[in-house]
């Protein structure tokens, strides 16, 4: 009998995958990544890894008979995605953690786990498929069915050893199905929200916990136009990020976004929405799901960040190794940190992280 190691939130999405799995007839082991401490983070019901989702996935491995263990993977998602996030705020990027915690921690760490126990694949409860192209002797990482609810956006890291013991289960379900199969079995989690907030930083305050995490305050500086005149001031860097309109608490007359931010002279640029557009994206760290990197220019589409809709365009590798997308259309905020993710239809053809509009 195969064996599954099922990575257990706690939310109802990886219940289901473990009980799937079981009906599938692997034998299952439950487990929970213990990732950061903290008692304002833990009282978040919108956050995933507090003690209570502890509390519901081992309600759930107890309810469908198999072992359950919590990992301390503390030091990892510090090192890995704490520390990385708080950087990146530092030099005027806007990280994604969440891509960093899939590649670092579930996909590396915790396949590492999975080894020693023995186990032949790692479980999750993304909402993502995992197929076997025959003809092409490669795994491809496709949509989930459910589009509202994909999240191959965050998996563009997979390779393709990773992606061979790998399973989602609920790749082929809509979420209100996932629900229904959850109350059928009488889940505990049945009806808990959806974690919508990073797990270290619930109420959205992103200053709070990087000042908290490192002890340092960030200065003042100016607001400047596109011509550099000032404009005003800002309560640091850290605050913003590209695109950004709401809370820059200054008056203009006229609505004013973020459309670059000078770390080297402390000053946030501003202009108008109009600024923000721009046909190119620069990507670095690539990786190309298949594993091999394209000699020619590639037609895809692509979206640069997770909630939207892929635009079309191509995508080229540079000599420096990094990949220029070129879209057909401009497209609003292209920011630096975020990932770049490119499709042929549902399937994902690579990503990597965003590092500017020009080479």
């Amino acid at each position: 009998m195969s064996k599954a190691l099922i990575a257990m939130s706690g939310g109802v999405d990886s219940s289901v995958a473990a009980m799937l799995m079981k009906e599938e007839g692997f034998d299952c082991i439950g487990c929970t990544m213990k990732l950061f401490e903290g008692s304002e983070e833990e009282k978040s019901e919108k956050a995933c890894c507090s003690l209570d989702c502890v509390e519901d996935a081992r309600n759930v491995a107890g309810k469908l008979s198999i072992p359950y263990y919590v990992f301390n993977f503390k030091d990892e998602f510090k090192n890995c995605v704490i520390d990385k996030f708080i950087s990146c705020y530092e030099e005027g990027r806007t990280p994604n953690p969440c891509i960093d915690c899939n590649r670092f921690l579930k996909f590396k760490k915790l396949m590492v786990r999975a080894e020693e126990l023995g186990c032949d694949v790692v479980v999750t409860g993304h909402y993502a498929r995992v197929e076997y192209d025959e003809q092409n002797g490669k795994y491809l990482l496709k949509k989930g069915l459910d589009e509202s609810k994909d999240q191959s956006y965050v998996l563009y890291s997979l390779t393709q050893d990773q992606l061979a013991h790998i399973r989602f289960p609920l790749g082929k379900y809509h979420k209100t199905e996932v629900r229904a199969l959850a109350e059928k079995w009488n889940f505990v989690n049945a009806n808990r929200p959806d974690s919508q907030d990073i797990c270290f930083v619930p109420d959205g305050d992103y200053a709070k916990v990087i000042e908290r995490y490192t002890g340092k305050t960030f200065p003042k500086g100016e607001y400047v136009d596109l011509e550099g005149k000032p404009m005003g001031e800002h309560k640091g860097i850290i605050h913003y990020t590209i695109g950004q309109h709401k809370g820059l608490g200054v008056a203009f007359g006229e609505p004013k976004y973020v459309c670059k931010i000078d770390v080297e002279n402390n000053r946030v640029v501003l202009g108008r929405n109009e600024d923000l557009f721009t046909n190119v994206a620069i990507v670095e760290d690539f990786n190309w799901i298949s594993g091999e990197e394209p000699k020619e220019p590639v037609p895809c589409s692509a979206k640069v960040r997770y909630k939207q809709k892929e635009q079309s365009g191509t995508a080229e590798v540079l000599p420096n190794g990094r990949v220029k997308i070129t879209f057909d259309e401009p497209q609003r905020a292209i920011t630096a940190g975020q990932a770049a993710v490119l499709y042929d239809g549902d399937t994902v053809i690579g990503g990597g992280t965003i590092v500017g509009t020009e080479e």
